[in-house]
């Protein structure tokens, strides 16, 4: 039996930033294998559940409005990160981000504007038209066309390396040589028991991790990625951060997607289960806070939280999936939500009596605002005093994480501060290069189209100086 051809690039996972590695190493003129953990129906990993992607622009330009310009970007990413970011990658993604989108037409991804109800992106965030699975099947229809070989349900979980040169990826007992490589397989955050052990137990003796929903894929578990940090793979990230949003406590333990969001938040207020307020609901535009309220629902008390409106705030957000518990008045809807009733109707009595300003607005940062109040609520504050009163109860949902492998702008896997000379890596797996905290809605596909496609020009780069040596 004649054996298989060994492959140019060999490209592990499948989602955006994979499959931009192995359609843009397929276009150099490589040979490329794409592995996939999942079963082809589940293929596309967190991907499938995204709808936009953050872009740099200088004009307007179709679908995008006005402009959104290098250094906006930049401070938009600088705040959210709190300056835990490495400015000359993060510089990197928002250029790429001005120049991707033509490339992703030309692999079948269409946009649309803004959706109704998607607070504050008509400038900064192209959406898929058809959403995140309409952009996976795209490209994997294109990578199909191409000649880019794939194989599902093949979870690689151990790599053959050589001081830091890949050799060949495991596949349980089945290898698989290829002269360069791309991984690309996202973080951990289905993994529970590593979620556990990096939140471990608060002061409450709660282990908040075991509260998580994961609003992803079930399949990535970080095999790969503890593996590389165990073969002396240079780390960055604090395993705890993660991109993490509140999303419904209703939500399924995996693949909730963006529909268990809870996006009224900033119409409102939020209280944990004694109650009380624990945080500002207007500090900024929601698609740049809204990442932040996971964790801090994290540390509340049975790591669950409530997010309460009126009326007024009815068609002005993107209604989840689940309905809210309607009640007419504060103390009827705690004992539908099993609050304690006086408390409750005291912290809205408080949070009304504080409200100030005139004309409310959610579309700038306007005047309404809390005075005397602790914590403040800082735009966008108006008493909640007309039924039906509404609450959705939240949990921490976690989208990936941000522990990850140290890279640079060659995307090159690095062993004790040297580049591997046919090792790259893109996506989940070396965002938190860019993303130390924090998040602004889109970024994540960002860096996952730009190091996914530098990745697979390296990957084809080193692949070509691989097939001379060998001649």
């Amino acid at each position: 039996m004649m054996a298989e051809p060994i492959p140019d690039v060999l490209v592990i996972g499948g989602g955006n930033a994979a499959l931009c590695a192995a359609l843009t190493a397929r276009e150099q003129g490589a040979s490329v294998l794409l592995l996939e953990a999942s079963p082809r129906a589940w293929r596309g990993g967190n991907t499938q559940h995204t709808r936009n992607l953050r872009c740099m622009h200088d004009a307007p330009q179709d679908v995008l409005v006005d402009a959104y310009p290098e250094e906006e970007f930049w401070q938009d990413l600088r705040k959210v990160t709190a300056g835990h970011t490495d400015e000359e990658l993060a510089r990197l993604v928002i250029r790429e981000s001005a120049t991707c989108r033509p490339w992703m037409r030309s692999h079948g991804v269409h946009f649309q504007p803004s959706l109704s109800g998607a607070l504050h992106t008509a400038r900064t965030n192209a959406f898929f038209m058809g959403g995140g699975k309409a952009l996976v099947n795209a490209y994997y229809r294109s990578a199909e066309r191409l000649g880019v070989a794939i194989r599902y349900d093949t979870a690689v979980d151990r790599l053959e390396l050589d001081e830091g040169r890949f050799v060949a990826a495991f596949a349980g007992e089945r290898r698989i040589a290829a002269r360069s490589c791309v991984v690309a397989s996202g973080g951990f955050e289905s993994n529970r028991d590593w979620l556990r052990q990096a939140w471990g137990r608060d002061a409450r003796g709660e282990y908040p991790a075991e509260q998580f929903l994961i609003r992803g894929t079930r399949f990535n578990t970080g095999v790969l990625l503890r593996h590389l940090l165990d073969c002396g793979a240079d780390s960055v990230g604090d395993p705890t951060q993660a991109h993490m949003v509140a999303i419904d406590a209703r939500a399924p333990l995996y693949d909730g997607g963006i529909c268990t969001r809870i996006d009224c938040v900033s119409l409102g207020v939020v209280v944990n289960r004694d109650a009380e307020r624990f945080y500002d609901e207007g500090e900024d535009f929601w698609p740049k806070r809204y990442a932040i309220w996971g964790r801090l629902v994290a540390r509340q008390p049975g790591q669950i939280a409530y997010s309460i409106i009126d009326a007024k705030a009815l068609g002005r957000f993107m209604p989840p999936v689940f309905p809210g518990t309607r009640a007419d008045s504060p103390a009827q809807l705690a004992r539908a939500l099993g609050l304690p009733e006086e408390r409750l109707v005291a912290t809205l009595r408080d949070y009304n009596r504080a409200c100030r300003g005139g004309a409310f607005d959610h579309t700038r940062l306007d005047d309404c605002h809390t005075e005397g109040l602790r914590p403040a609520k800082s735009h966008w504050a108006r008493p909640l005093d007309t039924p039906p009163f509404l609450a959705y109860p939240l949990r921490p949902g976690v989208t990936f994480t941000y522990l990850g492998l140290r890279t640079d702008r060659s995307a090159a896997v690095r062993f004790g501060g040297r580049a591997s000379p046919n090792l790259f890596v893109a996506g989940e797996m070396m965002a938190g290069n860019v993303l130390g905290q924090g998040y602004t809605a889109g970024v994540g596909m960002s860096i996952g189209t730009a190091f996914g496609r530098i990745a697979g020009r390296q990957a084809a780069d080193a692949a070509r100086r691989a097939r001379h040596v060998g001649a």
